[in-house]
């Protein structure tokens, strides 16, 4: 019990230092139109890693409000979002998931969770209100992160979208050339 009170409280605490101000999010000073395309899919892959958990609560809150007339239907969702947390998210990712003295693996344990929640949207009928409602907010969060500026961020390599292109051995740095050797 000790551990998932640890676990949880870990969690919360890692969630908390990825989400960004909402004073940042919502800046109104920050909006303006990308002068390319390119420009905007370099703004949409910024924002989406630097607001990433913002963008992830907003699109919760418009999956509840599209719940708000079906009860059941959110008493379901709530109760499978509960089970993600618990069972993936709070875990402790070196203690596998143990039922009836068999260790179960995460891809299952994913695979399980992704089924229970399409059977719960399913057989609680309001699959069409969950996909109109996932559209909504997927609409919103590449409106917001194609029109919000990139320039007052302060992002680290690691958070960049590029910092797998960017995180490089020191060997690299040293020569502007790379691994290139004169002839």
């Amino acid at each position: 019990m000790s551990s998932l009170i640890s676990g949880v409280k870990g969690t919360a605490q890692s969630l908390t230092a990825l989400r960004r101000p909402w004073r940042d999010f919502f800046d109104i000073s920050a909006v303006d139109l990308p002068s390319s395309t390119s420009d905007a899919t370099t703004r949409i892959a910024q924002n989406l890693t630097h607001f990433r958990l913002n963008y992830t609560l907003i699109l919760l809150l418009i999956l509840l409000l599209s719940l708000i007339y079906h009860p059941l239907s959110l008493l379901t969702f709530l109760v499978i979002l509960l089970a993600w947390f618990f069972l993936y998210f709070a875990r402790d990712r070196e203690e596998p998931v143990v039922i009836f003295c068999f260790f179960i693996d995460d891809r299952i344990v994913i695979a399980a969770l992704f089924g229970l929640t399409v059977a719960g949207l399913v057989l609680t009928g309001v699959w069409v209100n969950v996909l109109v409602a996932l559209a909504v907010g997927v609409g919103f969060v590449i409106l917001h992160a194609a029109l919000r500026s990139t320039d007052d961020l302060v992002m680290d390599d690691l958070e960049s979208p590029y910092g797998h292109v960017l995180a490089g051995g020191d060997d690299e740095l040293d020569s502007p050339r790379g691994d290139y050797s004169g002839i």
